[in-house]
C-alpha cells in the first residue's frame, strides 16, 4: 500500500473511531467470501459499518484520536482485524451472536463501549444484553411514574366524598 493511501486510511479511521462510542473487534479469519459477504449484508442491514484494515493503521489511528485510552486494545491488535462501528453497543453483539448460530467466527477479540473496554469473545452475551440509552430511559421514567400512578388509581376508586373527608381531616389538622 503507497504511503498516501495508508495515511488517508489512518485519517478515515481515526475520525471513525474519534465519532464512534461503540466499536468491536474482530476476527473473521478462515471466512469464505460467500460467508464474509453474508456477515457484511448481514451488518449492513443492521445500520452496523464493518471494515476490515491492517492492525498498524487501526492502532495509529487510535494512538491519535485525543480523550480516550485504548491502550488495552493494541494487544488484541495481531491477526486478521475487522472493525464493526455501530450506533449502540449491543447491536454489533447481537449481529455476531446471530450470524454465529452457524458459523465460529467472526470472534471477538474486545469492544469499546462508551469509554469501557471490553476483551474476549465470552463477553459477547453481556454486550448483546446491554440497553440502549433511549431503553435505560424509558426504564426509569416507568420507574418515576409507578408511584404516580398508584396515587391517582387510589384517588380514582375512592369515591369523592372519602376525598374531601381527608381533605378536611388534614385542614383541620394544620390549624
Amino acid at each position: 500500500m503507497e504511503k498516501n493511501k495508508k495515511n488517508q486510511e489512518i485519517a478515515d479511521l481515526k475520525e471513525k473511531f474519534g465519532n464512534s462510542q461503540y466499536f468491536y473487534i474482530t476476527d473473521s479469519s478462515t471466512l469464505t467470501v460467500e460467508k464474509i459477504n453474508k456477515f457484511r449484508r448481514l451488518c449492513f442491514n443492521s445500520g452496523i459499518e464493518y471494515r476490515v484494515s491492517k492492525n498498524t493503521l487501526i492502532r495509529k489511528a487510535l494512538e491519535q484520536v485525543e480523550g480516550n485510552n485504548y491502550e488495552a486494545l493494541y494487544p488484541l491488535l495481531n491477526g486478521p482485524t475487522g472493525v464493526m462501528f455501530s450506533t449502540d453497543g449491543a447491536s454489533a453483539a447481537k449481529v455476531l451472536k446471530e450470524f454465529r448460530k452457524g458459523n465460529d467466527k467472526p470472534v471477538l477479540k474486545g469492544a469499546f463501549i462508551d469509554s469501557d473496554i471490553f476483551i474476549g469473545d465470552n463477553q459477547i452475551e453481556v454486550l448483546a444484553a446491554l440497553k440502549s440509552k433511549a431503553e435505560l430511559i424509558g426504564d426509569i421514567i416507568g420507574l418515576l411514574q409507578s408511584p404516580a400512578k398508584n396515587v391517582i388509581s387510589a384517588l380514582k376508586g375512592s369515591s369523592g366524598q372519602k376525598i374531601a373527608g381527608l381533605l378536611k381531616a388534614l385542614e383541620e389538622r394544620a390549624k
